[in-house]
């Protein structure tokens, strides 16, 4: 009887167990299905605008919503509220993104379709002085905006990090709330704003109607002093506390602390902080509009009289092309699709800058 008994649990134990169906569902999707859904509602809609001529913008809202409701309704139907549920979410992050992407590619293809049509050893060695109808070049806009831009960058700079490091080091009490509170004024001041406090600023020394660089690039060191600040900020506060303990600990001074420490663990995030600030202000136009004016030739001092800007020169090239106007928007497009290719230089060189100097973890 034993023996039975046991040779009846030992053959009930061997078998298989029922396979656990997952909660609110019986079936499951292929892997695929995501992109099989996507295709199917890209394929109608290339129908649709092969047929009817639909609004581009229309179909590719369409093609976002239809891909979301197919694959909810198909997971619903197969795999149950809660995996479709889950599906749904993902579904409206992808589309998010890609309707987030449409108008960057757009933007891109634009501008480096029309700017490639003066792509040419012209347009970078010649400038527009003299020049009528079709010719002339860009370069004094060129020379003009890395001018502009680097004085800005040499006044911003050291003053953002020094105020940031003033902040997450040393603020404490009523004066690191009140420079936190007109730094956050500041994020949000207008373009064209900048650019007055620099005409009234130097009007009061040099008298109405002075044009200057120097002017330009004090208007965009406003804009950028505060850009600078949060980024370093944010920078300097996520570097842990262990490493200045332990550096106090071993006898090191407060500054060098700072200067060998805190600033070297987090100069990867500070050099992309100046990059972006650098790419914040380098495409302004309001401000340069009014603090450098406008000229047609070569002027590589800061200190003397007008200066050109890629900004400036795209805008007067594109409101007044002349005749006829299509030299005109052909410069107006390669000046902003050089505008592109300097920041995405500097972008290179933040990553360059950050590789290098980063503290190593091995």
């Amino acid at each position: 009887m034993s023996t039975s008994t046991t040779r009846t649990t030992g053959s009930q134990s061997t078998q298989p167990e029922a396979p656990v169906r997952s909660p609110g569902g019986a079936g499951k999707l292929p892997p695929r299905a995501p992109w099989i859904v996507f295709g199917v509602v890209v394929a109608v809609a290339l129908v649709l605008r092969l047929s009817f001529g639909t609004n581009l913008a229309l179909l590719v809202v369409g093609v976002a919503v239809g891909n979301v409701a197919l694959l909810y309704g198909w997971a619903r139907a197969v795999e149950g509220p809660r995996k479709a549920t889950d599906r749904l979410v993902t579904a409206i992050v992808g589309s998010a993104f890609v309707i987030a992407m449409v108008p960057l590619v757009s933007l891109l293809f634009t501008v480096v379709t029309l700017g490639t049509n003066r792509f040419d050893v012209e347009f970078f060695t010649n400038s527009m002085l003299g020049v009528i109808g079709e010719g002339g070049g860009a370069y004094h806009a060129i020379m003009g905006t890395l001018i502009v831009t680097g004085l800005a960058a040499v006044i911003s700079v050291p003053i953002g990090v020094m105020t940031a490091v003033y902040l997450v080091e040393y603020g404490r009490g009523r004066l690191a709330r009140a420079i936190t509170f007109f730094v956050d004024v500041m994020t949000g001041i207008p373009s064209i704003v900048a650019g007055l406090f620099a005409v009234a600023l130097f009007t009061l020394f040099f008298g109405p109607g002075v044009r200057l660089g120097i002017m330009g690039a004090v208007a965009l060191s406003v804009l950028m002093i505060p850009v600078v600040v949060r980024s370093v900020e944010e920078m300097l506060k996520i570097v842990p506390n262990e490493l200045r303990e332990a550096s106090y600990a071993l006898g090191v001074s407060r500054w060098r602390t700072i200067v060998r420490v805190v600033l070297r663990t987090s100069v990867a995030g500070i050099a992309t902080g100046i990059t972006l600030a650098i790419a914040r202000v380098i495409g302004e136009t309001a401000p340069l509009l009014i603090t450098l004016g406008a000229t047609t030739g070569v002027n590589l001092n800061p200190f003397d009289g007008r200066m050109a800007s890629l900004p400036v020169f795209s805008y007067y090239s594109y409101t007044q092309p002349g005749v006829p106007p299509q030299p005109g928007l052909d410069r107006a497009w390669a000046a902003a699709f050089v505008l592109m290719l300097i920041v995405m230089v500097l972008s290179l060189v933040a990553r360059l800058i950050s590789r290098l100097f980063s503290p190593k973890t091995r």
